[in-house]
């Protein structure tokens, strides 16, 4: 098969959340345990050093800069993230570099009768393929991040050096739980025995919920709030000017306001990691930090894709990430505010519009998914709490839209879905991947 069938059959065959919503989730290790030991259970026996990255936000961000970091540090780092924006190989990176098209070819067809032995899910594969391909490369430590949860993740089979949370606000209640402690008793489910973990944000309801599932595993605990790593931050260049404990002043490329909150997690990481005989000079934290889109090619956080008007993308699409990006908004200058705007219709979609800002003009949009929501229906309750905007047939249609009708000195903002996000990317602002895959999109 060429890549593009792998890929093609790979959607076919099995099963994908982001694209079929609840029908394609399929909680449980029991799967993913028995083909990991058809392949050879290339998660045990290798002496890779993992990290597991779980929380409602911020997982992305947070596994990124810590791959960076310890790529600058001189360790070959694995890095496997969900979901990808524009090509399925984003999601599992080494030193920043994507999985070669040939690799997904040769575990695909190598594989085929596991998949059709046991049915799995699209992210149950995949995570089989990233901790088979860091493994085959000899990566010295892999960054791994949650699919959903984390007690039923199918990446919950690894033993890591460091568990993090990032924060736990409301998202796939239909699965995790319908109130913010069962959510965190699920995320806490990625804790290990004796393995330090860390939290990134907990209100004081929740922080009882990880202590209990801590202390029964005899694991660390530690709260990055109540650290003193991050002093103080502050707006800089389209980033965040970050004055740390450890490392003096830092800035940080990754803009918008959740970055602020990530920083504080991935410095109480770091400080925990150099427990853990981690080597890590500052040169590395300063190059991790400044050059996080470089090295570990990152994509869709506050990213800044023109200017005149100046256009961001981001792909915060839950209430806690959209509430982020307009604390960011409210600190960006601008003549007038358009908004490229588009949901899944399995969000909590309602409150969402409710945080957006009525001044705006709206370009409502509809992804390109099974769960996508009806852009006229999103439009019609938008109008009913004062959002004013125009209905486009096509994410592309929208982006073009805002871009005829913005000022120079307005700003554009483009999001509410990672699929929103990818197809702006892709149709109006390739530029943005050629570094990324050296392919014309």
């Amino acid at each position: 098969m060429t890549y593009q069938q792998t890929i093609d059959y790979l959607f076919a065959a099995t099963p994908q959340f982001e694209q079929q919503g609840g029908s394609a989730y399929k909680p449980g290790l029991e799967r993913v345990l028995a083909m990991a030991e058809a392949i050879g259970s290339p998660h045990l026996g290798t002496g890779i050093r993992y990290i597991h990255v779980a929380g409602t936000n911020g997982k992305g961000s947070t596994s990124s800069t810590l791959a960076a970091i310890l790529s600058a540090a001189g360790y070959r780092t694995g890095l496997f993230t969900s979901p990808h924006l524009v090509d399925f190989r984003e999601r599992i990176r080494i030193d920043g570099m994507p999985i070669e098209e040939c690799a997904v070819v040769d575990f695909v067809e190598r594989t085929r009768p596991l998949i059709e032995r046991f049915s799995p899910s699209f992210f149950e594969l995949t995570t089989l393929m990233a901790l088979h391909h860091f493994a085959a490369k000899k990566v010295d430590v892999a960054i791994i991040e949650v699919g959903m949860g984390g007690r039923l993740d199918s990446t919950n089979i690894i033993t890591p050096e460091l568990s993090i949370v990032t924060n736990i606000s409301l998202d796939h209640t239909q699965f995790l739980g319908s109130t913010l402690e069962e959510i965190a008793g699920e995320k806490a489910g990625i804790f290990k025995p004796n393995v330090p973990a860390l939290v990134g944000e907990a209100s004081a309801s929740l922080r009882p919920v990880f202590r209990a599932k801590a202390e029964l595993l005899d694991a660390p605990l530690y709260f990055a709030e109540d650290s003193d790593v991050l002093q103080d931050a502050e707006p800089d260049r389209g980033g965040w000017l970050l004055h740390t404990r450890d490392y003096g002043t830092l800035w940080g490329e990754l803009g918008g306001a959740a970055q602020r909150l990530n920083a504080r997690t991935i410095l109480a990481a770091l400080s925990i990691l150099a427990r853990q005989s981690f080597q890590i000079p500052r040169v590395a934290v300063e190059e991790g930090f400044a050059h996080v889109v470089e090295r570990s090619h990152l994509l869709g956080r506050w990213q800044k894709v023109a200017s005149q008007p100046d256009t961001y993308c981001d792909t915060g699409h839950n209430e806690a990430g959209i509430c982020l990006v307009v604390e960011q908004l409210k600190q960006e200058q601008y003549q007038a505010l358009h908004i490229v705007f588009g949901m899944v219709a399995d969000k909590d979609w309602h409150s969402v519009l409710r945080l957006l800002p009525t001044s705006a003009h709206y370009y409502f949009v509809q992804p390109t998914s099974d769960r996508a929501l009806s852009s006229e229906e999103l439009a019609q309750e938008a109008r009913s709490i004062g959002l004013e905007g125009s209905v486009f047939p096509s994410i592309e249609e929208g982006c073009l839209a805002a871009q005829k009708e913005a000022l120079p000195q307005d700003l554009i903002y483009i999001g509410g879905s990672n699929y929103v996000v990818a197809e702006a990317l892709k149709k109006c602002y390739p530029h943005t991947l050629e570094s990324v895959f050296n392919t014309n999109y």
